[in-house]
């Protein structure tokens, strides 16, 4: 928001998600809508990230100056998921995912076609865990 932090990245597909949990709700104030991007994005500001370590495998990102959310990551992995809302041009943007779908609140819903992943089918493909049943295994 106040431009202090900067990046570049690289996305494979111009696909959005939407997280449904808990703490992104709470962090974003909403749903959290992100993109995947290929390994690590180059930061201008750096100094200006402040990082949350949410869980065990997450680590959040955000903006001293203005708070503003800037990613989630998955702990000790250049896996980044980049808040939608900080591209300069989502002219391209396709919203094409859904995340913790059983996280989410009877108060809202998308018209949008999506895919629909629970937790634990989202948390396997971001840290490469099998998912077995209902539960995920290393």
């Amino acid at each position: 928001m106040c431009r202090a932090v900067r990046f570049t990245a690289t996305a494979e597909t111009h696909d959005v998600s939407a997280c449904h949990c808990s703490m992104c709700r709470r962090w974003s104030g909403g749903v959290l809508l992100f993109q995947d991007v290929i390994g690590a994005p180059e930061f201008e500001g750096r100094d200006n990230i402040g990082v949350y370590k949410s869980s065990e495998w997450g680590e959040r990102g955000f903006c001293k100056t203005c708070g503003s959310s800037l990613y989630w990551k998955v702990a000790g992995k250049d896996h980044y998921t980049l808040a939608a809302g900080c591209f300069d041009d989502a002219s391209q943007l396709r919203f094409a995912t859904e995340i913790y779908i059983e996280d989410k609140p009877a108060y809202y819903d998308f018209s949008n076609d999506t895919l629909k992943q629970t937790g634990a089918e989202a948390m396997a493909a971001y840290t490469g865990d099998v998912v077995i049943g209902e539960g995920v295994k290393s």
